[in-house]
């Protein structure tokens, strides 16, 4: 029986996205984080190598919201609206989305369609 090394295959899924995909000062990165509880998103510059906006599930302004949800795709469909609201704060309204080797479904999707409902062009 072959075992498969699910972190390996996701991190050659990554370097073949991240050869495409570069965040600008004017079009940064959104990256998705994905840990077996929580999420992670990140507005990055590539250029200067600067996290420009992050938000989490455990963040302090979601953390209250988000006991009441129990579905995991709502929770990051909230994520996503959060990430967006951040990042017009700072006036980024475009961005380059990066899934980081993770299929554009269930969760992620739901993040990237909260990033559009709130606001951001994907």
């Amino acid at each position: 029986m072959i075992k498969h090394d699910n972190k390996a295959r996701r991190d050659k899924k990554r370097v073949r996205i991240r050869k495409r995909i570069v965040g600008t000062a004017q079009r940064p990165r959104l990256t998705v984080f994905r840990s077996g509880r929580h999420g992670y998103a990140q507005i990055i510059d590539d250029m200067s190598g600067r996290t420009l906006v992050e938000a989490s599930t455990v963040s302090k302004e979601l953390r209250e919201e988000l006991l009441a949800i129990k579905n995991p795709t709502e929770r990051y469909k909230k994520l996503g609206t959060l990430t967006a609201k951040r990042a017009l704060e700072k006036n980024i309204t475009t961005v380059v989305f990066d899934r980081n080797g993770y299929l554009y479904h269930g969760r992620v999707k739901a993040l990237a369609d909260g990033a559009r409902e709130g606001g951001l062009k994907l």
